[in-house]
């Protein structure tokens, strides 16, 4: 019985530690330029911009490193990193499409987006300010 207890004390504990260690992720938000006609879009909208079936809007990425790209692609096109990777491999290879253009920050998706009225991109909620203006909140 004292085993029992003290197994249940070690995985609640470690549990917790571990859980306490894990960063929040931060609410994404897709953004274009304040100048830009769209003032709202679909989930299945901003996907297609991101996953090479929409040209209208030329699409910032994230590094492909930031936890915020997988989040995004995960919450957005219902993709992991991998499948994401797969289907921008055959599209680039097939001359179908050329890959987003990648940024090192939400800072610079913000810069990028401000200075084109045909960007797209996301970044932080926290991050929003007047130079962009949000057309998706990422469930």
């Amino acid at each position: 019985m004292h085993n029992t207890i003290r197994s249940l004390a070690f995985v609640v504990a470690f549990v917790v530690a571990f859980g306490a260690a894990l960063p929040a992720l931060a609410e994404v938000v897709v953004v274009v330029n304040p100048a830009a006609p769209q003032a709202s879009m679909t989930k299945d909208e901003v996907a297609q911009h991101f996953l090479g079936k929409a040209s209208s809007l030329t699409p910032i990425d994230q590094p492909e490193n930031a936890p915020i790209r997988a989040e995004f692609y995960k919450k957005v096109a219902d993709k992991d990193m991998s499948q994401v990777k797969a289907l921008w491999s055959k599209l680039v290879f097939t001359g179908k499409a050329t890959m987003p253009k990648e940024v090192g920050s939400s800072a610079e998706v913000k810069k990028a987006v401000a200075a084109n009225p045909k960007a797209i991109g996301y970044i932080e909620k926290s991050a929003v300010d007047a130079t962009v203006k949000v057309i998706y909140t990422a469930p």
